[in-house]
């Protein structure tokens, strides 16, 4: 009589993984540091469709500090100054209110602003201004935590807005020269200078999702820079001042900007949808190459262990399967994603890497290690319902 090959996990491991499953991720970012918030411890089809030219004269044509004037003096009205307030309430039940800045981007006639997520998060209350003493209620239409991105809507006024253009940050060299307008520690609309210093730079928002292609920048940028628009010497906003890297919290002259092809993508959802529909496996997975470090030993020396499928999901339809317990009540091992189409998934930043590639309803042909050996499943890709934003979350 034949017997199946069951993997059955030690107490010590399953320890280790129930450890990884509070700490995994934990300091993925731990010198790249979120900015933005100081003082704090629908939508229109044509949002990005070109504007007519910049009323701006040819860079070449005149001196480089002309042209970073007209370039402030332009567009500084467009950059918004974005005050916070959010409401907690304490072990003894008092409201305690807590308040924050940022910098946002007007990006079209009908008033949507483009900020960092981590400006808006957890506000209850958002208004800006657009420079002298009036101030705008403002709504936050769509937001999405993996890139670290979103958007703002106030009624414009009847003088209307001074709109930002969109560039192209797929052209951008390292040297090139950059502005950054922002409202660093509560100052209105400062401008700084510099150069590109580095391209493709990999960051983090603050949910540990890599934030791909950012651009690395020395124009002096400190807190309160967050969202503001990092802009070319024709105007126009090729990244928006994200991150800092800075062991004191001030800047050191090494910043960094989402790129604003990033935003291109994904600005149009915001608006439309509130949030970024993206395909998810519909599994809770663990690095089977941090599992090792932890002295997990498994099977396959590398892919991604599915610790449990989340119910409605992709994973779970495909019939992929988690952690689970036998008859003795002994947890056995479940399934191990090694590749998706051929793609290596040594860890999750390769499957959110590979996923925001694809559509929803795209089938794609998983290779996954179960029991004593390897097949290949087609999974079709669904939305999975959104989960809670945090540093923790395994969740794709």
């Amino acid at each position: 009589m034949s017997q199946k090959a069951v993997y059955q996990l030690s107490a010590r491991q399953i320890l280790v993984i129930a450890f990884l499953s509070a700490l995994f991720a934990a300091g993925a970012a731990v010198l790249l540091n979120n900015y933005g918030v100081f003082w704090k411890n629908s939508g229109s089809p044509n949002v990005l469709a070109e504007e007519p030219p910049l009323d701006l004269t040819n860079p070449d044509t005149i001196s480089d500090e002309q042209n970073s004037i007209e370039i402030y003096k332009t567009l500084s009205p467009g950059v918004a100054f974005i005050n916070t307030t959010s409401y907690t309430q304490d072990f003894w039940g008092q409201v305690e209110e807590g308040k924050g800045t940022g910098s946002g981007s007007v990006i079209d006639k009908q008033g949507h602003i483009l900020t960092n997520y981590h400006v808006i998060e957890g506000a209850q209350k958002v208004s800006v201004s657009l420079g002298g003493d009036k101030t705008y209620p403002a709504k936050v239409v769509g937001s999405d935590p993996d890139t670290d991105l979103a958007i703002l809507k106030i009624e414009p006024p009847q003088t209307g807005l001074t709109v930002i253009q969109f560039g192209d940050s797929d052209k951008l060299v390292v040297g090139q020269k950059v502005l950054a307008i922002g409202n660093p520690f509560g100052l209105d609309r400062t401008l700084t200078t510099g150069i590109i210093s580095g391209l493709q730079r990999p960051i983090r928002a603050r949910n540990g999702r890599p934030i791909d292609a950012a651009i690395q920048t020395d124009a002096s940028i400190n807190s309160g820079n967050s969202g503001g628009p990092l802009l070319d010497k024709l105007g126009k906003m090729i990244g928006i001042n994200s991150q800092i890297l800075s062991p004191s919290g001030g800047s050191v002259g090494v910043g960094f900007a989402v790129p604003v092809n990033t935003a291109r993508r994904i600005v149009p959802q915001l608006i439309q949808f509130g949030e970024v529909k993206r395909p998810r496996i519909g599994g809770d997975l663990l690095s089977v190459e941090r599992l090792a470090e932890q002295g997990v030993s498994l099977p396959v020396e590398s892919g991604l262990l599915v610790r449990a499928v989340i119910k409605g999901g992709s994973a779970e339809k495909a019939g992929l399967k988690g952690l689970s317990r036998d008859n003795l009540g002994e947890i056995v091992l479940g399934d191990i994603i090694i590749s998706i189409d051929d793609e290596k998934m040594n860890d999750l930043d390769a499957l959110y890497r590979y996923l925001d590639k694809k559509q929803i309803g795209d089938t794609v042909q998983a290779k996954i290690f179960r029991g004593n050996k390897e097949m290949t499943v087609p999974i079709k890709l669904l939305q999975t319902p959104s989960q809670p934003t945090t540093r923790t979350n395994r969740r794709f």
